[in-house]
């Protein structure tokens, strides 16, 4: 049976603790960690930070679906434009390429102290002068590294594929999966970037059965005609009856995260209504 989470990113006019408060207080059974300013940035979390945490989990009693740790803006002073991924872990820069391994390893500590099952990753884009092919070299190498320092602790690692980035659709993560063959590598599908992309979201999970560390739930308008916007669902044209029955045929049992970051002016009646539409699948 799949649970509802919802992620704090929607929640980044407010501190980690008061989203998680209110996540659970609109009747999820997961919430997932924004791993990145805000809430979360690792390098500025500290042990009292993650003291309130724990306290605010336990107290709410919700579980921690994923730690989301595709962005890295804090690494910026004044984060340009489009920064999301950056630096990624296909950087040719070697320094920027290690910062950002060493910051997965930490979304990694933290997933470990919280018992969230894995961290999501995503993979960035080939930046100029850095061919397709190069930027694949320097994945695997920084994906091992990684696996490496999450298999004893027990955590997952799911890529987040994203239309524009090195890994952009479901083709392209079950092949990197195959290439790496390491059990403790999956994908973290997110079903509005399948949608754009042009992919049967349907056909996509039931590819990916077996290899799913987590799903990634919003609404779109118009897949492949529309745009990468995510919404609230119902507001959509995703048909989310056939996503979960979906998800039931491949005997998936996580957590499907609602990640709504659009609506930092309303988080709560996204997380409101969202479940409202949802709860009645699960």
């Amino acid at each position: 049976m799949v649970d509802l989470a919802f992620s704090t990113n929607a929640y980044t006019r407010h501190r980690l603790s008061e989203a998680v408060r209110r996540i659970a207080d609109h009747g999820y059974a997961g919430v997932e960690l924004l791993g990145d300013e805000p809430h979360a940035y690792f390098p500025e979390f500290d042990d009292a930070d993650r003291d309130e945490l724990t306290a605010v989990l336990d107290d709410t009693g919700i579980a921690v679906s994923n730690i989301n740790a595709n962005t890295a803006t804090g690494y910026y002073d004044d984060a340009p434009p489009s920064s999301f991924f950056e630096p990624s872990v296909i950087q040719a820069d070697d320094e920027a390429r290690a910062w950002r391994v060493e910051y997965t390893k930490r979304a990694i500590d933290l997933a470990e102290t919280v018992d969230a099952p894995a961290v999501c990753l995503a993979t960035g884009r080939p930046l100029p002068g850095t061919l397709p092919e190069e930027a694949r070299e320097y994945l695997h190498e920084s994906l091992h590294e990684i696996l490496d320092y999450a298999e004893p602790r027990g955590v997952a690692v799911g890529i987040e594929f994203e239309p524009e980035l090195l890994i952009e659709n479901t083709d392209e993560v079950l092949t990197l999966i195959d290439e790496i063959g390491r059990d403790s590598l999956g994908v973290n599908l997110d079903v509005g970037h399948a949608a754009v992309y042009g992919e049967d979201v349907v056909e996509s999970i039931h590819r990916s059965a077996g290899s799913i560390t987590g799903v990634h739930l919003e609404d779109i308008v118009g897949g492949r005609r529309g745009k990468h916007y995510h919404r609230i669902p119902g507001e959509g044209d995703l048909d989310f009856r056939a996503i979960f029955d979906a998800l039931d045929d491949i005997g998936y049992d996580g957590f499907a995260t609602l990640e709504l970051y659009t609506y930092p002016d309303e988080p709560d009646r996204a997380a409101r209504e969202a479940y409202d539409e949802l709860s009645q699948y699960v």
